[in-house]
Order: C-alpha cells, then structure tokens, then sequence
C-alpha cells in the first residue's frame, strides 16, 4: 500500500493518543496539580526534620552512591524521597506533554503549559541541586518554595484550561469587582513572600549548622500576618459582593476565603506553640493551596464567549451604564 503524499503518517500510538480533551487529560491535569502540591509538602518535610543535607551530594545522594546508604539513617532516606517526588512531577509533566503532542495546534494553549510544567520540573531539579551545593542557603531555599508555588499556579491554570473551550474570552463580572480580586491576588502574593523571608529568617533552617538571614523574625511575623488580614478583609467584601451580585464566582470566593480562615488559624497556632513542624509544615502547604484558589478565582472572572452567550450582554450593560453614568 502506498503513502499518500501529504498525509499523516500512520502510527499506532500516535492514534491512540487524545484527538480531543477528554478524561485522560483531565486526569493527568489534575495529577499535575496534586503532584506539584505534594512535592511542597515532601520539601517541607525535608527542612522541617533537619533533612535538608541528609544526601550531601547532587546529583547523586552520596560520593559513589545515588541512593542513600545506611550510614546516612533517616535523614537521607527523607531527603531522597523528596528527589524520588521529583520524578514523580517529572514523569507527569512528560506524560501530560505527550497526551497534548495531537492537540499541539488546536491546542497551542494547552500544550505550552504542558511545555511550562516540564520545563520548570527540569528547573526545580537544578535549583534544588544549587540548594544542595550552597549548604541550604535560605535565599536559596526560599527561592526553590517560590517557584514551587509558581508551578503550583500554573497546573491550575492547565486544570482550569481543560474544562474550557479554546477562543476569546469575555469579563462575566463588573470590571470594580475583577479590580478588587486582583487587588486581592496581590495581598495574597505579598503574604507569602513575607512568609518567604519570615521563615528563612526563622528556625528549621534544614542542618542544625546553617546560618539564617540575621533579620529580627518576630518582626517579619507581623509584617507577614499584616498583609494576611488585609487579604481576609479583601476576601469578605469579594464575598459579600459577589453573593449581592449572584456572580458566577461566588463558590470560587467562598472556597477562597475557608482556605484563608484555615491558614490563619494554623498560622496562629504555631505561633502560639514554640513553631512546631508539622504545623509549620501545614501551614507552608496551604499557602500553595491558597495561590491556587486565588488563581482559579482570578482565571473565572472571565469566561469563552462561545459558551456564555451572555456574558457579552452583560459586558455590554455595565459598559453602558459606566458611560451614562
């Protein structure tokens, strides 16, 4: 049989693979999303419990050995668990960038965040091998949770991208109420990052002999709380308007805002308690869950207009009523 010119060629696993989202997809979006959120908890786990150089080495655990050896105890079994994740995120990232290799041009948005997430595992894998060689330096350190919480946000833009179709989008919310939720994802950006550099000025360094930054932590714990109860303050008018209102995203508020109660709660607690780790350890995984119910409330503020034939209309009324008014 002879190959028609210009035809795609014929290959079994190419075939199999989706030709439309589908729940394969979904899944291994949603897989990416869990995964990058348990490989902060893991990391947590390794700083928490003075783990941080239980394989001294990179990439290997220790000199001639990639796995940790008995000599290294506990420590160096955690702190290869933590790279053992790795992997995990990176089979994933491959996977989720295969299951798009068919839809790569109807799907061009899709697949560069496929692309983003593998890429930035590879990413994290470098930084972490710096973490290592730099004996847990805390800017370091820091740096490594921050693009954690990064890739965090991006799977959420992929599990929220998934369900939607392709094309232009619309606003399905009054533009003062889209102004405050930003407003709002950028007092949650501000909270962590001063939780950031709280922590690395803190205890659970990773080694008992690692120097931390030297700033007064029991003042950043206020400059960090500050932010966080202006968040709060900002999520309950968001609430309170968009349940007024009966907007689209009010779910998406009122999760948002049981995810900020929690944290400050765990927040207080272990303030309160001497910082114990699981606590600290909790509260460090929250804050990635809290940046990806801010980014799936920021990304529903708009919708394709293909599938909310209203939503224009809506657009359209409040543009007119801003202009008269």
């Amino acid at each position: 049989m002879r190959k028609i010119v210009g035809a795609e060629p014929v290959n079994p696993i190419y075939q199999r693979l989706p030709s439309v989202i589908d729940g394969r997809i979904r899944v291994i979006a949603w897989l990416s999303l869990v995964t990058e959120l348990l490989i902060v908890g893991t990391g947590g786990a390794v700083r928490l419990t003075g783990s941080g150089l239980g394989c001294p080495t990179w990439p290997t655990c220790v000199a001639g050995s990639l796995v940790p050896t008995p000599a290294m105890g506990l420590h160096g079994v955690i702190e290869f668990a933590n790279r053992t994740m790795t992997g995990v995120v990176g089979i994933i990232a491959i996977a989720t960038v295969v299951l798009l290799w068919r839809l790569r041009t109807e799907r061009k948005d899709l697949f560069t965040i496929a692309i983003i997430l593998a890429a930035g595992v590879l990413a994290q894998a470098l930084v972490g091998g710096v973490t290592v060689l730099t004996g847990l330096n805390p800017v370091i350190v820091g740096f490594h949770f921050t693009v954690s919480l990064l890739m965090v946000c991006i799977a959420t833009v992929l599990v929220h991208r998934v369900y939607l179709a392709p094309g232009p989008r619309v606003l399905i919310v009054p533009g003062g109420f889209a102004g405050l939720a930003h407003a709002t994802s950028f007092a949650v950006a501000l909270t962590v990052m001063m939780g950031v550099l709280t922590t690395a000025s803190g205890p659970h360094s990773g080694d008992a002999a690692v120097r931390r930054t030297g700033f007064n932590a029991e003042l950043l714990e206020h400059l960090h709380a500050w932010p966080g109860y202006a968040t709060l303050v900002l999520t309950i008018v968001l609430l309170v308007a968009s349940v007024g209102g009966k907007l689209p995203v009010r779910r998406f508020v009122v999760t948002l805002l049981v995810i900020e109660l929690v944290q400050i709660l765990v927040g207080l607690l272990q303030a309160n308690l001497g910082l114990p780790p699981v606590l600290v350890g909790l509260h460090m995984v929250l804050a990635c869950v809290l940046a990806a119910a801010m980014t799936a409330l920021v990304l529903n503020l708009k919708a394709p207009t293909e599938i909310t034939p209203d939503a224009t209309k809506f657009t359209s009324t409040n543009e007119v009523s801003s202009s008269r008014g």
